[in-house]
Order: C-alpha cells, then sequence, then structure tokens
C-alpha cells in the first residue's frame, strides 16, 4: 500500500470511530432526555432549595398540582375545583390562576409539581397534543423517580375514552404499573 492510500483509510477509520460516537452519544441522550430536562429545570429554578426543604419537612403547599389542556378548563372549574377544594377542602395548584406572573413558564411548572403532594392528569385527547401538558406530565413523572425516591406522584384522570394506540409509550407504561381513573 502506498501513504496516500494508508491515510486515507486511517482516515476513513478515524471518521467511522466518531461518527459511531457520535450516533451513540445521541442514542443515549435522546432515551435520557427527560431526565436532562427535569435536572436542568430543578437547577435553573431558583426555589429548588426551597422545594427540597418542603420537601424534607413532608408539608406542601398544595394537594395537588392539576395538569390539563385548555380545551377541558371548564370541566376543571365546574367539577374538579367545586369538588376537589370546596367540597373537601383540599388545596390545587392550577395553571391559570396560581402561577407566578413573569416567571418563567417551565418554572412555574417545575415548582407547582415539586411543591405539590400529587400532580393530577386530566388525560383528553387535547391533552396529549399539547407539548407543555406532555412537558408536565413527564416532569412529574422526573419527580416521582429522582426526587420522591420511587414514590408515585401521578394520578392519571382518563377524562376521555381512548385506545392503547393513541396513547404515547411512556403513558402505556405508566398505566401498566399504576392505576389510573376512567372519568
Amino acid at each position: 500500500m502506498n501513504t496516500t492510500t494508508l491515510t486515507l483509510v486511517v482516515s476513513l477509520a478515524v471518521f467511522g470511530v466518531i461518527a459511531a460516537m457520535v450516533l451513540f452519544s445521541t442514542v443515549i441522550i435522546y432515551k435520557q432526555r427527560w431526565k436532562f430536562r427535569y435536572i436542568y429545570y430543578t437547577a435553573r429554578d431558583e426555589k429548588y432549595s426551597k422545594a427540597n426543604e418542603v420537601e424534607d419537612s413532608c408539608e406542601y403547599h398544595n394537594d395537588a398540582f392539576i395538569s390539563f389542556s385548555d380545551e377541558d378548563r371548564m370541566f376543571i372549574i365546574e367539577h374538579c375545583i367545586k369538588n376537589l377544594e370546596q367540597d373537601r377542602n383540599l388545596k390545587l395548584c392550577i395553571h391559570e390562576r396560581d402561577f407566578i406572573p413573569g416567571h418563567d413558564i417551565t418554572n412555574n411548572m417545575v415548582t407547582a409539581i415539586r411543591t405539590s403532594r400529587k400532580t393530577i392528569c386530566i388525560i383528553t385527547r387535547s391533552f396529549l397534543e399539547s407539548d407543555i401538558c406532555m412537558f408536565e406530565l413527564n416532569m412529574a413523572r422526573m419527580e416521582s423517580t429522582h426526587s420522591r425516591n420511587g414514590k408515585n406522584i401521578l394520578f392519571l384522570v382518563f377524562y376521555e375514552k381512548l385506545s392503547s394506540k393513541d396513547l404515547p409509550l411512556v403513558l402505556c407504561e405508566h398505566i401498566q404499573k399504576q392505576s389510573y381513573i376512567q372519568y
């Protein structure tokens, strides 16, 4: 082999190794994307240390944070708030009422999840199509896994009849392991 061919073979081998490492890293990052997002938002949140104090003392600001699509607002107002806050005297965190204006929306979401005993997700087609709702669902999953030692804080209420093929894989895995309510 002459030196040009040898240089070409070595260059291709190095390129192949680098391409394989990039591909492998991309797959790892993609599979762990929600964990990385959770870590990023909790670290970025200026109230992270206060939320930890709340968690350590087992006292939460809210009994539940309710995650729902805007299309389901009337159900939340007419049924959830009435039944849970007025009749059962529970304190709910509802984004349109309790989020702090001027704060980053993702910080408001993560803080609401961290400072609530449970996160209740009202599952509908519009919930599944909403990036914000899916963000809240996944942040609650990460909170459950990484900050509360596997204690399930996610409470799913299926407000619409949905088939398993309509559900994302993450949700299918969760309902196989945990109970849920069909409203």
